[in-house]
């Protein structure tokens, strides 16, 4: 029996290809011993994910960001650059990489429903080993909006095929506040949500700071989505998703997708200190978050899967359970045990994704 299709809403591909010199169409077992000797990242030698462990775990369609933010702050610890022209540089630099590998046939830009239905029969035709030479497809998504040099940028990544942006990332930011910061939206990020509407983007409402979130799900018409999020009830933080923020994004009829890093999943978690080990972190934890968004909404509809994998962390912040991607083919049989039907598990892995991206792209 093949494994099921799983859509993963939250990927930093070409973060990782490019600034993290990862080349992402070799196996996990090379590309950790080539970086084992680095020390210039905390992930080193732990990555988690390349094309063909998603392969292997029929990861076959992802939302892959373009990421590059701003340094509002010398003394951040959040990198970020210096101008508004190098960060555009660098997702341009992204955005290079993900074509070169459409032309080497490892990926496939998915920009409308036509090409989703046409990407998503060929995985469902497939059987485990015709997978495997399969591309990936993916939809691709601004993660933070402070690369945008104007608003005719916005533009230009949408005829490039952007179809998804979040307007924050951690910190402030020029279009939209974010993580551990408070505040609405500037005057900018009001009329990034006009165009952003204008032109048919999914908005991406992670990472914005609460104020934001309820500015955004009030005045955005247009499809809203929560690419990476758990609950804020479980871990308490301001990065996670409050119960009142997930029921008005099920009002939308919109799809929450729960992540595996280890901070994000248990709560008490010191980055650096603690060790999926001692804090008993498995991909069961991960089920807990699944479990709380659908007793909110009093059904499975509106959950999905944005793992974020190698966001900046490995398997030092991973469930102990999970060694790539590729075992996020683990979760049917945690979520059986809880007893979710055969349609739910479904639904979580792939099928509430691609129902809303039948509805939000053109």
């Amino acid at each position: 029996m093949s494994l099921s299709l799983i859509v993963d809403a939250h990927l930093d591909l070409a973060m990782n290809a490019i600034e993290w010199n990862r080349d992402l169409t070799r196996p996990i077992a090379e590309i950790r011993a080539r970086e084992a000797h680095l020390r210039d990242k905390p992930d080193r030698g732990r990555g988690t994910v390349c094309l063909p462990e998603m392969s292997r775990g029929r990861v076959g369609l992802c939302v892959a960001t373009q990421i590059a933010r701003l340094e509002h702050d010398a003394f951040s610890p959040v990198f970020g650059w210096r101008s508004p022209a190098q960060a555009w540089a660098m997702t341009q630099a992204q955005l290079a990489w993900y074509r070169a590998m459409e032309e080497a046939g490892e990926m496939a830009c998915i920009r409308d429903c036509a090409s989703l239905e046409a990407h998503v029969a060929r995985w469902e035709a497939a059987d485990d080993a015709a997978a495997a030479a399969l591309p990936v497809g993916y939809i691709r998504s601004l993660e933070g909006a402070d690369s945008l040099i104007s608003l005719r940028h916005l533009e230009r990544a949408w005829a490039d095929g952007l179809r998804a942006i979040g307007p924050a990332h951690y910190g402030p930011g020029v279009y939209a506040q974010g993580t551990n910061t408070t505040g609405p939206f500037p005057a900018r990020g009001l009329e990034l949500l006009r165009v952003a509407g204008e032109l048919g983007l999914i908005l991406d409402v992670t990472h914005l700071s609460d104020e934001c979130l309820g500015q955004a799900l009030e005045l955005y018409r247009g499809p809203v989505w929560a690419s990476h999020h758990n609950a804020r009830a479980l871990v308490p933080h301001q990065r996670q998703l409050a119960d009142d923020m997930f029921r008005a994004l099920v009002a939308r009829d919109s799809v929450a997708c729960v992540c595996l890093d280890g901070w994000m999943m248990t709560p008490g978690w010191e980055r650096g200190k603690t060790t999926p080990a001692s804090a008993g972190l498995t991909l069961a934890r991960l089920a807990d978050h699944i479990d709380h968004f659908c007793q909110l909404a009093g059904n499975t509809r509106h959950v999905g899967i944005g793992s974020d994998l190698d966001g900046a962390f490995g398997t030092e912040q991973t469930p102990a359970d999970l060694d790539s991607i590729a075992d996020l083919q683990r979760l049917p049989d945690i979520l059986r045990g809880r007893g979710y039907s055969t349609a739910d598990i479904s639904g979580i892995l792939h099928g509430n994704l691609l129902r809303f991206l039948r509805s939000a792209l053109p």
